[in-house]
């Protein structure tokens, strides 16, 4: 199973982000995470289609993009169009999680959406979320309940034999990274772990072993 490294911008120096975002692309991290928040559906605002644009453009990397906004239908075109390779929305945030999905793939995107509800929906995803933080800031602390969830949904995944990759995403570090991916996790998103570093790039190297 190959392990993924997601670095989320949200921890990078907005001042400097050409800068972080080269630096990311350098490194030994396989995807970009990009987290946009609406200051509605989690409280908080971050960035969207203008700071998606030159990230896209300072690396070839996979984008991650994850949707904390409210009708996220109205936008997936724009975030494929922007450069997303992925798109995570959070089911309760539309009315129609099915239609957003085959939106999403029908802009030849991959769709992912958080564990809660899955059921019919996950043979149409590529990838399942799992929230270890409360979802809107950065630098919380991982949520040990979230352990089951990871295990419950890879064996849901793993009785039905599907392709569908498992994300991981809040208070992850180099001293949880080879438990959750021993769990079952096959991409994990860290924060303030690297941005915070002495040396990004090594702690990336680190959490991947």
């Amino acid at each position: 199973m190959e392990r993924i490294i997601s670095p989320s911008m949200l921890s990078a120096d907005f001042g400097h982000l050409d800068r972080d975002t080269r630096m990311i692309d350098e490194s030994a991290a396989q995807w970009i995470h990009i987290d946009v928040m609406d200051g509605v559906f989690v409280p908080n605002i971050s960035f969207g289609f203008p700071v998606m644009k030159p990230i896209r453009r300072a690396s070839a990397k996979f984008l991650d993009v994850h949707l904390m906004i409210v009708e996220p239908e109205k936008y997936l075109r724009r975030f494929a169009e922007a450069g997303a390779d992925l798109v995570t929305f959070h089911y309760e945030a539309t009315q129609d999680p099915l239609g957003a999905i085959r939106m999403i793939k029908e802009c030849g995107v991959k769709a992912a959406t958080p564990v809660e509800v899955l059921g019919e929906l996950l043979p149409e995803l590529d990838l399942v979320l799992i929230m270890s933080v409360e979802p809107g800031f950065g630098g919380q602390s991982f949520m040990e309940g979230s352990w089951e969830k990871v295990r419950r949904l890879r064996r849901m995944i793993d009785d039905r034999g599907l392709p569908v990759l498992i994300e991981i995403d809040g208070g992850v570090s180099a001293s949880n990274a080879g438990d959750l991916f021993a769990a079952g996790c096959d991409a994990l998103v860290a924060g303030s772990a690297v941005f915070g570093a002495a040396d990004p790039k090594a702690e990336i190297v680190k959490m991947l072993e």
